[in-house]
């Protein structure tokens, strides 16, 4: 056999075992984003959004919705590093119709995303959504939690977002939050945000009796930081690697903390209300895995301003008070990414 040719087979074969190799590994991309006030344009007489109206004095109107909903799909993709999110979670969306507007008037439009969405009971009648890219996930099943209190103290929040789907072949729970605000004091509202954790960690403890390898990701703005008793105590997310129960999950943002980063800025002060928490099987299983220094915090240029009060960056807002300012969000976004051996 001639040398030339010898070493083109040998070439061809090797080409072929390193495209099988890197076909046979996915990455699929999970993005949440309080997006701060998705609302539409109309007044709505069952909730308190009439600050977002033309007439009010926030002037908020059509072109400034979909300015808005630019930036947003621009810091979603820059999220996916150039490639459209298989998962995205959303907060602080007011209902359907705007997630619709954000699809069909951005270049998300190129895939069919499904949406899970239902209206909450929250006062200014803001939501979370679900998003999920239909040629790369299957759905199978979801479901909406009640955040409501009752008694003396009660109160309702945004619903929790359970959504089910199937990625390479391995069923992922998805559980979208918002949970609720520190709005009148840190203190004067703990009580609300630790009855949402244990809300949620029954449900996660329902997963684990129906498979005890359950794989979850938990995301959302909790509006409390990672080490916080909420998560710790009552969540059972524990910094990575874990204790070791199946049952506790590992909480991926307390490795962001550590790094002196964060998802919102409060008198200067970077702290991560925005998190990613994920069962231990996400993390071991070699089929479909998390590495988690795959996670973190989207810290984009054009997310970002000066903060000419306390030196630095700040997230660049869409409203400073009244004012208008042209930004996407007081958050910023976060992502991991899930990689699949096939």
């Amino acid at each position: 056999m001639p040398e030339v040719l010898k070493w083109l087979i040998i070439f061809t074969l090797v080409q072929g075992i390193t495209h099988t190799t890197v076909q046979a590994q996915q990455k699929y991309t999970v993005v949440f984003y309080n997006v701060e006030n998705l609302f539409d344009t109309w007044d709505d007489p069952d909730t308190a959004d009439e600050e977002f109206t033309p007439q009010s004095m926030r002037h908020w109107t059509k072109q400034r919705f979909e300015e808005k909903l630019k930036m947003i799909y621009k810091a979603l993709i820059n999220a996916g590093e150039g490639e459209f999110p298989d998962i995205i979670g959303l907060a602080e969306i007011e209902n359907l119709w705007v997630v619709e507007q954000l699809i069909q008037k951005t270049p998300l439009n190129r895939f069919q995303y499904g949406i899970i969405h239902k209206e909450s009971p929250d006062p200014r009648g803001i939501d979370v959504a679900l998003l999920y890219r239909k040629d790369r996930i299957k759905p199978i099943d979801y479901q909406f939690i009640p955040v409501t209190a009752t008694g003396k103290h009660g109160f309702k929040s945004r619903d929790i977002l359970l959504f089910t789907g199937e990625l390479g072949g391995e069923k992922v729970h998805f559980i979208v939050n918002h949970w609720p605000s520190r709005s009148g004091g840190y203190i004067e509202t703990k009580g609300k945000r630790n009855f949402t954790a244990n809300l949620l960690r029954q449900n996660v403890e329902y997963l684990f009796q129906v498979d005890q390898q359950a794989s979850i990701v938990i995301m959302g703005d909790f509006n409390a930081t990672p080490l916080e008793s909420c998560f710790t105590a009552i969540l059972k997310a524990l910094p990575y690697p874990g204790n070791g129960n199946p049952k506790y999950l590992i909480n991926l943002s307390i490795l962001w903390s550590s790094k002196a980063e964060g998802t919102i800025r409060n008198a200067g002060q970077w702290e991560t209300f925005d998190q990613m928490i994920c069962s231990q099987k996400l993390i071991e299983n070699k089929k479909l895995r998390i590495t988690p220094e795959s996670s973190g915090i989207c810290k984009f240029d054009f997310l970002l301003e000066n903060d000419a009060s306390y030196l630095g960056k700040k997230p660049f807002r869409t409203y400073l008070g009244p004012a208008y300012h042209g930004g996407t969000s007081d958050h910023l976004p976060i992502r991991l990414h899930i990689l699949s051996e096939n």
